[in-house]
């Protein structure tokens, strides 16, 4: 990743358009993606970089709230082991939200601000309504084997309105091969359950009910 900028202090989300560093040797790597919505109107493109284990994700999700379109823009950095510790998503709805959360990867968080959320305690990952990509998050962080399971608590950030709530969870890898894996994704307290097939990044292929991928370079 490029340089920080000076006057901005280490391991913070940037402006759009702007850099996050990481320091070490270990060599950069830069994907492009881009999905559909499963069964309405609606895109997701994903810029992602990897840099000495850290990952940061740039997003852009287009779609339709209330018979009008909706955009948000999400920018959240990952550390080696693919902990959420900076997450900003802007939504233009009306009128338009900013949320800027920092975490320290054991399950606390709070606004950038300084503002502790208590109610977020025990929350790893981070979980964006209609987003095909922060599924990746905790089948990238977990280590299970096939026909193994483990349950989560995740940060769930509404769309568009933006609102914060804690989610159980629970991910079962159902088979992995060196080309593609396969969970069984569970929201529990809810009906949700549908099977998510990933690439060898762990980057969704398909994932019924929310997304199907079009591109990826």
């Amino acid at each position: 990743m490029d340089a920080i900028p000076q006057g901005r202090q280490p391991g913070t989300v940037p402006p759009r358009g702007g850099a996050v560093s990481a320091s070490g040797p270990a060599e950069s790597r830069s994907l492009d993606l881009l999905w559909e919505a499963w069964d309405e109107p609606g895109l997701e493109h994903l810029a992602l970089r990897l840099h000495a284990g850290e990952s940061l994700a740039d997003g852009e999700m287009l779609g339709v709230h209330g018979g009008r379109a909706v955009r948000v823009h999400y920018v959240i950095r990952c550390d080696a082991a693919w902990r959420a510790r900076e997450v900003r998503v802007e939504a233009d709805a009306l009128p338009g939200r900013v949320l800027d959360l920092l975490a320290d990867g054991a399950g606390h968080w709070w606004l950038r601000g300084g503002e502790p959320l208590a109610g977020l305690d025990g929350c790893v990952d981070v979980d964006l309504y209609a987003s095909a990509f922060t599924n990746t998050l905790p089948m990238r962080r977990l280590r299970v084997d096939p026909g193994n399971a483990a349950e989560i608590r995740v940060v769930y950030i509404a769309l568009p309105t933006l609102e914060l709530a804690p989610a159980r969870q629970r991910y079962t890898l159902l088979s992995r091969s060196a080309a593609e894996s396969r969970w069984r994704y569970e929201g529990l307290g809810t009906d949700f359950i549908e099977e998510i097939r990933t690439d060898a990044d762990g980057l969704v292929l398909e994932y019924p009910r929310v997304a199907r991928r079009l591109v990826a370079n």
